[in-house]
């Protein structure tokens, strides 16, 4: 077996594995989901369909390359009559895949080898990582928290006497005296009671307010109740009433 058809059995295994989609609108659809990893182009693919491949892999952020198969033998290795695209979603089938084509052509390939090997290589320490804190978690180990450290242009040595300093004094000071020039001077019962005048109801003797506003509830006199007879009516009273 040559090396062509090593990399089209390679392809087909792909194809088995459920990790290869061939067409445009299945290789676009996992390359906007970034779940592509190397998109391969068939050399004699027409002009828009190569736009549209390089559209794709911008979008998902995945290599792609033109291989030296056309879409009849692209196809007959998919299990298709032609196929001008295809998509690998593995990235350890990804990685041979390319490893193939490197191997057949190193100078055009051996670039994208690379990337893809550091791709693979990142992935799998994400993985590690993630099932090492998976066992973690059933042990019941979490994470030691990071302490944060304070920037030493943010720390400020504090006041021994705890009083604020000569400059915090002055604009304090300030601030205070600017109120007091806009509230005015204080009205009190020293300086004439001026500002709160009350006096007392002649007949309950209850403080309230001599400036025509209308006092409050608690300071406000209580309407006299009025007597039963009264209450009562005409008719409820006596003929021996005064109020006839």
């Amino acid at each position: 077996m040559n090396r062509n058809e090593q990399f089209l059995s390679l392809i087909g295994l792909c194809l088995r594995g459920r990790n290869l989609e061939v067409g445009e609108e299945p290789v676009e659809a996992v390359a906007r989901a970034r779940d592509a990893r190397v998109l391969l182009l068939a050399s004699d693919a027409a002009d828009n369909t190569t736009r549209r491949v390089r559209h794709f892999a911008e979008a998902g952020q995945c290599v792609w390359l033109r291989i030296p198969f056309t879409k009849q033998e692209l196809g007959q290795a998919t299990g298709r009559g032609s196929a001008a695209v295809v998509a690998i979603t593995d990235i350890g089938l990804a990685v041979a895949v390319v490893r193939r084509l490197a191997e057949m052509d190193p100078e055009k390939y051996d670039e994208d080898l690379a990337k893809l090997e550091l791709k693979a290589k990142r992935a799998a320490e994400r993985k590690s990582e993630a099932a090492q804190h998976e066992k973690n978690l059933r042990r019941g180990i979490k994470r030691p928290k990071k302490q944060e450290v304070p920037d030493a242009k943010e720390v400020r040595p504090a006041d021994v006497s705890g009083k604020p300093s000569g400059e915090k004094q002055r604009r304090s000071a300030g601030v205070s005296d600017k109120r007091a020039e806009k509230a005015g001077p204080r009205r009190t019962a020293e300086n004439g009671g001026a500002a709160k005048s009350f006096a007392k109801d002649d007949r309950t003797g209850r403080p309230f307010r001599k400036s025509g506003s209308r006092p409050s509830k608690s300071n406000r006199p209580k309407p006299r109740r009025k007597s039963e007879e009264r209450r009562l009516g005409k008719e409820g009273r006596s003929r021996w009433s005064p109020y006839h």
